[in-house]
């Protein structure tokens, strides 16, 4: 990357004296050199602070803010900067504010494009002179003083503000303009309102080609069931901008939703060529693999997955979960086995354990070791009658596998419609729950139950919605709890619950309490299932409710 030429008369008024600095660089001659550049530049001393390691940069990061982190990419055992990064968005120790430059001496495409992939503010190449690193900071904190409104209403929650600032700027701010525009399509999206998003990024795309603008719209095609044209369009993007990795994992997924697993392991084959250090990235990779029986490509991209994981925040069993069943679908049980006690290390919530216990046993009754196979699925029996099922995912299918391996039927299927009445809109889930049905000789019967359950599940999410329509509101919000903490990840539940708590107060007064459920249920309807009309509604009423304000919530 060639630094943008130094212009003096540009950066002659900004001032370095009152900002706070954190450098971040496993050598400690690095890190002087960077502080005498800071310190050439007119930074305090005092306010300059520095970790040797990511470790202590999450801490530092943690104990006080910083205007700009310096953070090389590289930093020896342990995290690297990309990683650290990482950790400090997913944890917000650092805010729109902060100014994060990422510094490496590697010019490698990989070493690159994995830097940018987690969005630094800058990314600048090894020596730093005194000219770069005005000139980019300069420009850095021009942005942020432009979106400085922007991201005070974003961070508190009111994309409704945020929205209309940034249609003031783009009113008079024309060179900032797409910017401003790409900023307001993913509030739009975020809050749910898919149709307009849909226009500016449409009306952004006349004037010219950005990929973000094009990756942007094949989301909002996504969501709307439009798969066809959204590959068409990312297959655009990715040939226009073959490094654009986002486009990578939106086009993959894509693929997936329509069935067309090998080319979404192509893809991301692709984008793990391009950046191969996202634990993410590498545990779809798995995933798909082992769909396809690419039994070595899984194996493969789940142990990066592990290996990367280490020293990320992003660590989760799921990549072990699937590292163990390619072993022993690899007929290497012993592997199996010894992967699944590293992850029992690791991880020890009883979710985990339940899950790890029954992908254990299924190991065990394939070598034939059926005692122990009926030890487990004995224990994992007792887990769930005592009220420990896992939330529905691949995983937790495999309960209902060994349950049906080791003769306990009567429980299995307990257990796979209770699963499928949490989660009646999960076309995936019930497509997998079908099949184990068909593999334990119950294809028939089976798809049977899972239309039953299904209808069960939608009039039990449904309930609360039809007594708040009746005026019974203690009891909607009583019910809705309650499907809440049988299903605490389905969405639907998440959001009737957030509109009948609101349309509650509506009737009778506002309560903090209450306002704050309703903002978790949003919340937490909005991780799973983000960019939700719904969501962008519900949020919009209960704000105004909080605000002083009394309008009606769309049903």
């Amino acid at each position: 990357m060639i630094p943008t030429a130094f212009n003096p008369a540009q950066t002659s008024e900004i001032d370095f004296s009152s900002k706070t600095f954190l450098i971040v660089d496993d050598f400690q001659g690095m890190r002087t050199v960077i502080r005498d550049v800071l310190r050439n530049c007119g930074a305090n001393s005092k306010l300059i602070e520095t970790a040797a390691n990511g470790k202590d940069a999450v801490r530092l990061l943690g104990a006080q803010p910083f205007d700009v982190v310096l953070c090389d990419f590289n930093l020896g055992p342990g995290q690297n900067g990309q990683q650290v990064l990482e950790e400090a968005k997913v944890k917000q120790l650092i805010g729109p504010a902060c100014a994060w430059v990422m510094i490496t001496a590697e010019k490698t495409t990989e070493a690159v494009t994995g830097a940018a992939e987690y969005q630094p503010d800058a990314y600048l190449l090894k020596p730093i002179t005194e000219a770069t690193l005005r000139n980019r900071l300069a420009k850095i904190w021009a942005r942020k003083a432009m979106f400085a409104d922007i991201d005070r209403a974003i961070r508190s929650g009111d994309y409704a503000k945020a929205i209309r600032l940034c249609d003031e700027r783009i009113r008079t701010d024309k060179a900032n303009g797409p910017e401003l525009a790409r900023t307001k399509a993913d509030l739009l999206v975020k809050s749910g309102n898919l149709q307009q998003a849909r226009q500016v990024f449409e009306a952004v795309l006349a004037e010219r080609d950005f990929p973000w603008a094009k990756a942007g719209l094949a989301k909002v095609l996504v969501q709307n069931g439009e798969l066809e044209p959204a590959k068409s369009l990312l297959q655009e993007t990715i040939h226009d901008s073959p490094y654009y990795l986002e486009a990578h994992d939106l086009l993959a997924h894509t693929f997936q939703a329509l069935g067309e697993l090998d080319a979404a392991a192509q893809s991301l084959e692709h984008a793990t060529k391009l950046s191969p250090n996202s634990v993410a990235r590498q545990k779809t990779l798995g995933d798909v693999s082992l769909k396809l029986g690419r039994l070595d490509h899984a194996e493969r991209a789940f142990r990066k997955s592990v290996t990367l994981g280490e020293h990320s925040v992003l660590k989760a069993p799921d990549a072990f979960f699937g590292l163990a069943k390619t072993c022993s679908a690899k007929d290497n049980p012993m592997e199996a086995l010894k992967v699944l006690g590293e992850l029992n290390k690791t991880f020890t919530d009883d979710q985990t354990r339940l899950k790890s216990m029954a992908i254990e046993g299924i190991v065990h009754h394939k070598t034939g070791n059926f005692k122990k196979a009926v030890e487990l699925a004995a224990a994992v029996e007792r887990e769930v009658a005592a009220g420990g099922a896992p939330a529905a995912d691949q995983s937790s299918l495999d309960v209902a596998r060994l349950l049906f391996a080791t003769g306990k039927q009567e429980r299995a299927v307990e257990f796979l419609q209770n699963q499928v009445r949490n989660n009646p809109d999960n076309a995936a889930l019930l497509d997998e729950v079908k099949e184990i049905f068909s593999n334990a000789a119950m294809a028939e019967e089976g798809a049977a139950l899972v239309e039953t359950s299904r209808q069960e599940g939608i009039e039990f999410m449904n309930r609360g919605v039809l007594l708040a329509r009746d005026g019974k509101y203690e009891e909607a919000m009583a019910s809705l709890r309650e499907a809440r903490q049988a299903m605490p990840s389905n969405a639907r539940v998440l959001f009737n619950l957030a509109y009948v708590i609101i349309t509650c107060m509506q009737k009778t007064g506002r309560a903090p309490e209450l306002v704050s459920e309703a903002r978790d249920a949003l919340q937490a309807a909005n991780g799973l299932l983000p960019g939700q009309a719904r969501y962008g509604q519900l949020h919009a009423a209960l704000e105004s409710l909080a605000n002083g304000g009394k309008i009606e919530p769309a049903p």
